[in-house]
């Protein structure tokens, strides 16, 4: 039973989907039907996928995203660092709908200043810190001034963009790792305006954190003089030469970016950069095993490029389960079966609207699936050997037949024919109905006939009020008489002057017409 329930659900579903009237609810995002987003290169993938001949369409056509970014850029290394400043810009381009391709530059100036007493460790046979050190039995405190510049390309993985519960991302969390090659000119602040050593005497290295900071910057005339100690590559470039270093860089990073419009979005970005190099902020630490690395925290303004007329936004805005979820709730593409409705009697009604449904084959029904009953007898027109009974010949025997027949004893017996001896048919109405059917025009053509052969004789065409003879009822009645006599005069011929009209309570659906002489 069950079965057949979400079987004549489906039906009624595959009906409702092939009607012009069933309201279509198109994609927001992306409509893998609309192929003026799709390249000529891929429109033989899209053509296979329109005609049935593919289960895929093709990837379109998506905007290009330009990023400008701006924020906080630190140096994690031994020498602790001040909050410097760094900006940017990108250009990203997606792969599918979770993997996309950035190239960014990135520029920055960091500064750092430490606050306790290191040994001087010079290196590559740069040593800045010499006079400093010899004032302070070979002791400094580091500090550093960096410019940075960053070329990376990234690929990025967004992790929110494919919703089970919803049409359209707003948000987009997202990872990247990548590459990048870093240019860092790092200089020291190791001489006075004097081009003496600081000496560090004045300091009191047991006061707060912050007292010996300001202190220290207090002393410094903050010119950045020297090249930092280093090592590995380098190359003439940079405020003071032959301090330019050259690094290969591993980035990791997230971030989440916010829907404005269809056209602009605004993120937030965690980027880390890792040269693997101890020389990033001029102080290697003891035996240089501490890998500095770079810290971009920055605000994103991201606009998409590209005609929309032509492109859909970058893939990573798009849900690729909203045309799949979509298709499913309201098919556009898909072919669906001809509904095939159980009908176990074969009468034309589906069991599911069949009031009766064991209807013998061949038995006219109406539109319910019941078994029509012309004369309204009480027995089916399918089993009714008299199938217009007059409604006073009734009730009837189990063939439909009436009591109007003479008696077995006067069958042989001719009467003679007078208007009083003629037997003529009632009319039957459903409902509210006042006009005359199929059905009841078959019945008035035999009486016309009659009355054609009975020149002489009148007819009186009564109509029933119902039993309580209700105003209502009489009306109704009335204009069921007036349909009788209508449809006699006007369309078989019969003078109007041959009938008498009148309504008696009774039951309601029928109009008798009998000899009026």
């Amino acid at each position: 039973m069950a079965s057949k329930k979400y079987l004549l659900l489906a039906g009624a579903v595959g009906l409702l989907a092939a009607s012009s009237s069933f309201a279509q609810v198109q994609p927001t995002g992306y409509d893998a039907l609309d192929s003026s987003k799709v390249s000529s290169k891929r429109m033989v993938q899209q053509n296979n996928f329109t005609n049935h001949q593919s289960n895929f369409p093709a990837k379109p056509r998506d905007m290009w995203e330009l990023g400008l970014s701006g924020g906080l850029h630190l140096i994690d290394g031994t020498v602790p660092a001040q909050p410097g400043f760094g900006g940017g810009i990108s250009l990203r381009k997606a792969l599918g709908h979770t993997f996309s391709l950035r190239a960014e530059y990135i520029g920055s100036i960091d500064k750092g200043q430490d606050y306790k007493l290191r040994p001087n460790m010079p290196a590559g046979g740069i040593n800045p810190w010499a006079k400093t050190a010899a004032l302070n039995h070979g002791m400094i405190v580091p500090n550093y001034k960096s410019q940075n510049h960053q070329l990376s390309l990234d690929v990025i993985a967004s992790l929110s963009n494919i919703l089970f519960y919803r049409a359209e991302p707003k948000t987009n969390w997202y990872l990247l790792a990548g590459y990048s090659i870093v240019m860092a000119d790092v200089d020291v602040d190791a001489l006075d305006a004097n081009g003496n050593g600081y000496d560090y005497s004045s300091i009191n290295f047991n006061a707060k954190r912050s007292d010996i900071r300001k202190q220290l910057n207090n002393l410094r005339d903050k010119k950045y003089e020297q090249n930092a100690p280093s090592q590995g590559n380098r190359v003439s470039i940079g405020r003071h030469k032959d301090n330019q270093l050259i690094r290969h860089a591993l980035d990791l990073g997230t971030g989440v970016a916010f829907k404005v419009s269809k056209r602009f979005n605004i993120g937030l970005e965690e980027k880390i950069t890792m040269p693997f190099d101890a020389y990033l902020d001029g102080y290697p630490g003891p035996g240089g095993s501490s890998k500095d690395f770079y810290s971009y925290t920055s605000v994103r303004l991201n606009f998409n490029l590209g005609n929309p007329a032509k492109r859909v936004q970058p893939l990573w805005w798009i849900n690729p389960l909203e045309y799949a979820y979509s298709e499913l709730s309201n098919p556009r593409h898909m072919k669906l079966p001809t509904p095939i409705l159980p009908d176990a009697d074969g009468d034309g009604v589906t069991d599911q609207f069949d009031r009766e449904p064991n209807t013998p084959a061949g038995a006219p029904v109406d539109s319910h699936g019941v078994a029509k009953d012309t004369d309204g007898d009480g027995v089916p027109d399918y089993k009714d050997k008299q199938l217009i009974t007059p409604t006073y010949c009734q009730p009837v025997d189990a063939d439909g037949v009436g009591k109007c027949p003479d008696p077995e004893c006067c069958k042989n017996i001719k009467p003679e024919a007078t208007c009083s001896s003629l037997v003529l048919p009632s009319c039957s109405f459903k409902g509210s109905s006042t006009k005359v059917g199929k059905d009841q025009e078959a019945i008035l053509a035999s009486v016309a006939a009659t009355m054609k052969s009975n020149p002489s004789c009148n007819v009186l065409v009564t109509g029933h009020a119902g039993a309580k003879g209700k105003k209502g009822g009489v009306d109704l009645s009335s204009r069921r008489v007036d349909s009788v006599i209508d449809y006699l005069a006007d369309k078989q011929g019969i003078d109007r002057g041959r009938f008498i009209k009148q309504n008696t309570p009774g039951e309601s659906g029928t109009v008798d017409l009998a000899p009026a002489n």
